[in-house]
């Protein structure tokens, strides 16, 4: 019609193609608050991962009540970590922060191939190993008779995030920090990370490296969920050339997901480990798109 503008036939309009997803600002942090009988010693990996770096638009520093030294390193897998002396008393560590993301929701590549172990790079061979939490030689059996005659690749990963997902009850109370992927698929309950750990031991019993990643995970873009707020485990896979996101809980592509680290298992990136008793009193955690 005379008057409308024209649309050239190659445009991205005219071709159909999806509309990008807005960038949005997401506010993430935590507050944590002990009881220590006795200076306590500790190892806190708490910061957001250094591949998001460059995104904070407001530092993710520690801050600690009283203040105390606290001196920052870098682990065997990359992820920041903090050391530092809790006083005898009440002791509070806490951040907040300000992140730019880009709103996309995780890569979805079905096309991605499983990588023979005989060419993949050194740095994955870790990951296809047993760890703490990952039984890769009590459910190698149960992973091949699942998954053994299946598709290979993405897909393979994808059946297994659906097993995964499927078997287990989700709910908080039942979680317990000693619960491995054994005792996980035995049970058929618990909490994200015995999610990621079911999910990542039997991706390795399959040849596909596999990494815990925790992180925050709020209700971004999706209906908010009433049950408190908590960091999140997902995993990552290695297929093709690169490394891929996946979330055995959850079970859908989401927006929003800030790393915070890395390993072979939640052992790995265990928010704090402390050396001394002590009582956690109270814990907090946020992850909100920001206006």
């Amino acid at each position: 019609m005379e008057g409308e503008p024209k649309v050239p036939m190659n445009s991205p309009l005219s071709l159909g193609a999806p509309i990008a997803p807005a960038a949005l600002h997401i506010r993430v942090g935590f507050e944590m608050e002990y009881e220590c009988p006795a200076p306590t010693p500790m190892i806190l990996t708490l910061n957001v991962h250094y591949s998001r770096a460059g995104d904070l638009v407001f530092p993710d520093h520690l801050i600690t009540m009283p203040a105390v030294p606290i001196h920052g390193y870098r682990d065997l897998f990359g992820n920041w970590c903090s050391r530092l002396v809790a006083p005898p008393g009440r002791f509070v560590v806490r951040t907040d922060a300000l992140i730019r993301d880009s709103g996309e929701t995780d890569v979805q590549a079905w096309g991605a191939q499983q990588i023979p172990v005989e060419c993949l790079p050194e740095s994955t061979l870790v990951y296809l190993l047993g760890s703490r939490y990952c039984e890769t030689d009590q459910l190698c059996e149960i992973a091949w008779a699942h998954f053994g005659g299946g598709p290979t690749g993405w897909a393979r990963v994808q059946a297994i995030c659906d097993f995964v997902h499927n078997h287990i009850t989700f709910g908080y109370q039942y979680a317990r920090r000693t619960r491995t992927a054994l005792e996980a698929y035995r049970e058929g309950q618990g909490v994200c990370r015995d999610y990621a750990h079911l999910a990542i031991a039997l991706c390795r019993c399959m040849n596909i490296p596999a990494r815990y990643c925790t992180g925050y995970l709020g209700d971004i873009r999706i209906p908010a969920v009433p049950s408190p707020m908590d960091f999140a485990g997902w995993f990552e896979a290695y297929l093709g050339d690169r490394w891929y996101t996946f979330d055995a809980r959850n079970n859908t592509p989401r927006a929003g997901r800030v790393l915070m680290a890395r390993g072979r298992d939640a052992c790995d990136v265990a928010l704090a480990n402390t050396f001394g008793p002590n009582t956690l009193q109270r814990f907090k955690v946020w992850a909100d798109e920001s206006t």
